[in-house]
């Protein structure tokens, strides 16, 4: 049934469909019809950012515990391999799939206070939960089908490669993915000229970093071979790869505490900058970047990203009372890959998502130099004394508290790289 509210003997039951109260939505029509004092507030992304950050804090914290109980009562604790590292036999029982906290804290609010007409608004929210489920099933085989291995690797790739097809043909061709490219920047003697610009619907075009003229059309990747009307093939093969990277990466970091909700926090506030600054006209003229319309509200979901991140880290921080599992790693992952081709900015991902490749990057040369000096010398030799990157310097008997903020640090010195991006050309 339909819930509705009286006011001056006029029902919004057109604006509030059910119980379910989208407070945009609901000011905009307050705002526009009743002329509310203060209702109009909610125009502004900056207040709408700073509610789904609270929001998000106050659900992670507040029910944080309530849901660590629930999964504890599930007997959902974590099955520990011993790896022969310090304090880990410690944590076997602690509860696991926490990432329902990042989940439920990061989509209340944005369906409280994003515009959900908005395509990438849409996206993303597919992304939670196209990404959330495969941690899900991932997690669910693991405890309570006694699959050590949970869901097979195979089935994590279509996963993942279905919804690079998703972002990659929703941003190749649907209608409100636009962007503007102005002619020259905005300069304090040309404040009052109209600006001569181009508008891209379903651009292909995307940001190289360090570049003056830095746009770069994806369809200078067919060489000729192929028309330039199948230019979304390969920006969607792109979308694929970059989704499967980077979803993968955060859920190889995920392995001592508080270290991938930490890192995943970073790289967002650095989304949230980017985007804001991709989706205002005065701002990117000024930086001389692509003007991406309708971008601006990505500033919300980031905020409300960051505030679950830090709002899990209550309880995921040492000594961790609960696990995220691939429930929230790989959404963790997914998520931050597409607000970066959202704002078409995925070329920055090896600068803000270093953790997360050298992570990727220290397994793959771990794996590849084992086999190839097992079938060279007839034993199998490491580079690393185990990877991923962070167990290695476990082994080097250095604490994971203090490798967890020192990959922090690094973290913040590649985002501040990242957002330097903007004028170093």
């Amino acid at each position: 049934m339909p819930f509705c509210v009286v006011f001056e003997k006029k029902q919004l039951c057109k604006v509030i469909p059910n119980t379910l109260f989208m407070l945009y939505y609901l000011f905009d029509y307050l705002d526009k019809h009743f002329n509310i004092p203060g209702a109009g507030v909610f125009q502004y992304i900056s207040f709408r950012a700073l509610g789904s950050t609270v929001l998000s804090l106050f659900i992670a914290a507040t029910y944080g515990k309530t849901i660590i109980n629930y999964l504890r009562k599930k007997q959902m604790g974590e099955t520990i391999r011993d790896l022969g590292l310090a304090g880990q036999m410690e944590k076997a029982g602690t509860p696991t799939m926490g990432g329902f906290i990042i989940l439920a804290s990061l989509l209340i609010p944005v369906l409280l206070f994003a515009k959900l007409s908005n395509v990438y608004i849409v996206l993303l929210i597919i992304t939670a939960l196209w990404t959330g489920l495969i941690g899900f099933v991932d997690d669910y085989l693991k405890k309570f089908k006694n699959n050590k291995d949970g869901l097979h690797g195979r089935f994590k790739i279509v996963g993942q490669v279905g919804l690079g097809v998703i972002v990659g043909l929703t941003l190749s061709f649907n209608d409100n993915v636009r962007i503007r490219i102005y002619e020259q920047p905005l300069l304090s003697s040309n404040l009052g000229e109209i600006q001569r610009y181009r508008d891209i619907i379903h651009p292909t075009v995307t940001t190289i970093p360090f570049i003056k003229n830095n746009e770069f059309d994806y369809k200078a990747l067919l060489f000729g071979w192929l028309p330039e009307e199948y230019t979304w093939v390969i920006y969607t093969i792109i979308a694929i790869f970059i989704i499967t990277a980077v979803s993968n990466g955060a859920n190889i970091t995920d392995g001592i505490d508080g270290l991938a909700a930490g890192v995943s926090g970073i790289i967002a506030l650095t989304l949230g900058v980017l985007a804001y600054l991709s989706g205002n006209t005065k701002f990117s003229q000024y930086l001389n970047i692509m003007y991406i319309p309708n971008s601006g509200e990505l500033v919300i979901f980031c905020a409300a990203f960051i505030g679950a991140c830090v709002g899990f880290l209550w309880y995921n921080a040492y000594p961790a009372q609960v696990f995220m599992g691939d429930t929230g790693s790989l959404m963790l992952g997914g998520v931050i890959a597409v607000i970066a081709l959202a704002i078409r900015k995925e070329w920055l991902i090896p600068f803000m998502c270093g953790i997360f490749i050298a992570e990727n990057l220290s397994v793959i040369v771990q794996v590849s130099y084992f086999k190839y000096t097992k079938r060279k010398y007839g034993e199998g030799r490491r580079v690393l004394l185990m990877s991923p990157l962070h167990h290695h310097y476990q082994k080097k008997g250095i604490h994971e508290s203090k490798i967890v903020t020192r990959f922090w640090i690094v973290g913040i010195i590649l985002a501040i790289l990242t957002l330097a991006t903007l004028k170093l050309r």
